[in-house]
């Protein structure tokens, strides 16, 4: 618990199985279960300066071996790769900065939306990229920075998601590897609660995440997706 709640880009079920002497199956369902003590609850919706952004997840085409990227890779861009969105609080009063994230079944219009309805308080001051998806949100103080133009307009840019993507990417590329879409959401809320208590000593954010474990439970065959089957014999 100690090292995936501290270690900037997590731990793999590989090295919890050498340094505790036990299968990488039964490392791998701990830290699952100890991810699950890490989503924590909302507190509200967020406000002041927000940014929103998205981006996509998956393998790197260059990494592939020719016969599975012409299998896998059947389009351009975030094509066959799955859609994750992040919500931003810039830090204010004394705060640091907090971020929400969630997967999202595509980017179209109806589907960032209501995350963004979902999660910030009207009247607040949103900053996105230039996505056409974005437009009509007229309940916010909405402001756009085209990054085919430039990155930052003043208060105006997303410098802020696109920081935490970099730490999420380096840590499902360098130390997870591969990561199925099917559990891609308990790898964000891990980054998630490092990155919003990141103020905190060691100390402090493993007794916080210890905490979070009350109330918390989760199976194998609920993780595994196998629950309700049956076996037969």
């Amino acid at each position: 618990m100690w090292l995936i709640l501290n270690c900037k880009n997590g731990i793999s079920s590989c090295e919890i199985a050498r340094a505790l002497g036990v299968t990488q199956k039964t490392a791998w369902f701990m830290l699952h279960r100890i991810r699950l003590a890490q989503q924590g609850k909302d507190g509200g919706k967020l406000g002041g300066e927000v940014e929103a952004d998205e981006t996509f997840i998956g393998g790197r085409a260059r990494n592939m071996h020719a016969a599975q990227r012409a299998a896998k890779i059947t389009g351009t861009g975030g094509k066959d790769k799955t859609a994750v969105m992040g919500i931003l609080e810039r830090g204010k009063k004394g705060k640091s900065s907090r971020v929400r994230t969630s997967i999202v079944p595509n980017r179209k219009k109806s589907a960032l939306q209501a995350e963004v309805r979902q999660h910030v308080e009207a009247g607040s001051a949103l900053y996105t990229d230039a996505l056409k998806s974005y437009e009509g949100l007229d309940e916010f103080e909405h402001q756009v920075v085209d990054h085919a133009v430039e990155y930052v307009n003043g208060q105006v840019h997303t410098n802020g998601m696109e920081n935490f993507w970099s730490l999420l990417k380096r840590g499902l590329r360098g130390t997870y590897v591969s990561v199925e879409p099917f559990h891609l959401f308990r790898y964000l809320d891990e980054q998630a609660f490092r990155f919003n208590n990141r103020d905190m000593t060691d100390g402090e954010r493993f007794d916080l995440g210890v905490c979070e474990i009350v109330g918390k439970r989760l199976t194998y065959a609920e993780l595994t997706g196998k629950v309700g089957e049956t076996t037969l014999g």
